[in-house]
């Protein structure tokens, strides 16, 4: 082993937020009363500087909201008094969630909305919409990226392939959980499902008996009416994404035949609460849908908001979730929905046109299931328009589509066996390695045909142990330091990296780990004693260490990696 001198992100240690401390409606409390508790009784006689507001009314049993002062009592202290109580369940803030905020690419548009593709795509059909040819998502061919991206051929879902089986099917309905669809949009409209004894009913009343007036569309949770239109444009976007029309006009989706629901419950400003996502969900549920599609998130963790999750789970229903734009972690630093553990939850990352980890996405090698592309993706917009996003919000609308593709093909499959194909089926990404489960993106025709890819990847139980040269900060570390050394372990097919000891101010100062190419294999920062890196191809370990001006801590040993033959 040969150490060298060479220049060399991913956070390993952040730490979550309470719950409580995350954003809610203030002054709200959601209570669930165990069962067979009186609520007249129980809210009539035992609230203390709180009372009773709503009723959230529920097929599996009620949850109630509780009013109170924040002035006067904490939402803490209320919630901790709450949940002492033998008759309560559980007692959590209404949360305020939000669109995983995407990226807007404004000063690509007029390029974007002019170009025509003229490219050659042999046998296979290609969708004769305007704008095809910068749907890279769809069929990168390596110089339909983005401006200044390396664009990598093949780096998408493979829906050309995937065509060739199957479209999609109308008898699929995807619920776009969001701000809401523009239903009047040329690429949307004929997309959208139809409650027709709503559409043919009279104007003010529930015509079908489901509890909700006028749902011709969806539902609109916001503002609590039957009109979901977007006034955003996010949920518009998510929609065409995974099925705007195969027309000749602008852009084309995922599946070319589809049926959406729209169900909005993030407003025009694009935020809502816990209440009005557990309603948009138990509504999807109930008009029976395959799919709910989820680019939204925040809040803290929600019980109340988990049990409706898994109510779709338990009715078959696949629930796809954007991980986050924030570029952390979500092993160490939880974003909900999509890190709840569930088995329908299918959490997304986000791909570039390079192959690569989008600088924005999280990330979570044990959270985070399946990467796709989300970088500078075009999609419908509000008001007939079109757009360039990027976001795990344009990622995860990827994932639904090539779910529904699946579906219109294989109908008796429980979600979590749906899962488990995705991301066996994936295409292996080295850039994705020790940021999803499986290190992989979606590959829509490898999931259609069950083709497994080979991954490349150790034997858990052959690791070997073997010393290195000591790589040491001091104790504590200067600030602004950059120290760089280079493992080389000769004939090794993997390598680790072992770290005996580190102690390192969070997210500020930290430990860069990369392969012979440079590729960033993970970022060390926080605390943590004998750590176990992710692995490398090969035998060669690029380390770097670098502080800011801030806080000194006490700094990292390095004496080990692990090998294998």
């Amino acid at each position: 082993m040969s150490i060298k001198s060479i220049l060399a992100p991913a956070i390993i240690s952040a730490m979550a937020l309470s719950p409580l401390a995350a954003d809610h409606v203030p002054g709200e409390l959601i209570v669930k009363l165990k069962k067979d508790v009186a609520a007249e009784n129980f809210f009539g006689h035992s609230l203390t500087g709180a009372s009773l507001d709503r009723r959230i009314e529920l097929s599996s049993g009620d949850l109630y909201v509780v009013k109170f002062n924040e002035s006067l009592v904490s939402i803490d202290t209320l919630a901790k008094q709450m949940n002492e109580r033998a008759e309560v369940e559980y007692a959590e803030p209404n949360f305020i969630y939000e669109i995983v905020k995407p990226i807007v690419h404004t000063n690509v548009l007029d390029e974007i909305l002019n170009y025509q593709d003229a490219s050659d795509n042999g046998a296979y059909y290609t969708p004769a919409d305007a704008k095809f040819g910068k749907l890279w998502g769809l069929r990168n061919t390596g110089s339909n990226g983005p401006r200044g991206v390396n664009a990598v051929e093949g780096a998408d879902v493979d829906a050309l392939k995937a065509w060739e089986i199957t479209k999609g099917d109308r008898a699929i309905k995807i619920a776009v959980i969001d701000t809401g669809i523009d239903y009047n949009h040329p690429d949307l409209r004929d997309q959208m499902w139809v409650n027709e004894a709503e559409a043919n009913g009279q104007p003010g009343v529930d015509d079908d008996g489901n509890g909700y007036v006028d749902d011709i569309h969806g539902y609109d949770f916001a503002n609590n009416d039957g009109d979901p239109i977007d006034g955003h444009s996010h949920g518009t976007h998510c929609a065409g994404t995974i099925g705007a029309s195969h027309n000749a006009i602008g852009v084309a989706g995922v599946m070319r035949d589809v049926q959406f629901v729209a169900v909005k419950f993030l407003t025009d400003s694009g935020s809502g609460s816990t209440e009005a996502a557990i309603k948009s969900i138990d509504y999807a549920t109930k008009v029976g849908v395959d799919i709910m599609s989820n680019s939204w998130g925040g809040g803290g963790r929600s019980e109340a908001l988990q049990e409706a999750i898994e109510r779709a789970n338990d009715a078959g229903i696949v629930f796809t979730a954007a991980a986050g734009n924030s570029s952390t972690d979500n092993d160490s630093r939880p974003h909900y929905p999509s890190n709840y553990n569930v088995d329908n939850v299918i959490s997304v990352a986000a791909t570039t046109a390079a192959d690569e980890l989008a600088s924005f996405s999280c990330y979570g090698r044990s959270t985070v299931h399946i990467g796709a592309p989300g970088h500078e993706i075009l999609s419908t917009v509000k008001n007939g328009g079109y757009a360039s996003y990027s976001g795990t919000s344009m990622a995860t609308p990827h994932v639904s589509g090539v779910i529904g593709l699946f579906l219109a093909e294989n109908k008796d499959l429980t979600p979590l066996q749906i899962r488990n194909k995705v991301m066996v089926t994936s295409d292996p990404v080295a850039a994705l390695r020790g940021k999803t489960i499986n290190s992989g993106r979606i590959n829509a025709y490898n999931l259609l045909t069950n083709t497994i890819p080979e991954r490349n990847e150790p034997n858990p139980e052959d690791w070997q142990t073997v010393d290195a040269p000591l790589f040491e900060s001091a104790h504590p570390y200067s600030e602004n330091e950059v120290m760089e050394t280079v493992y080389e372990v000769e004939g090794a097919k993997f390598i680790r990296l072992r770290i005996r000891k580190f102690d390192l101010e969070n997210r500020y100062d930290y430990i860069e780990i990369r392969d012979a190419k440079g590729t960033l294999i993970e970022k060390v920062t926080g605390s943590g004693e004998n750590y176990t890196s992710f692995f490398a191809e090969g035998g060669t370990l690029k380390l770097t260490f670098k502080s800011d001006r801030s806080v000194q801590k006490w700094g990292f040993v390095i004496d080990q990696v692990d090998v294998q033959y």
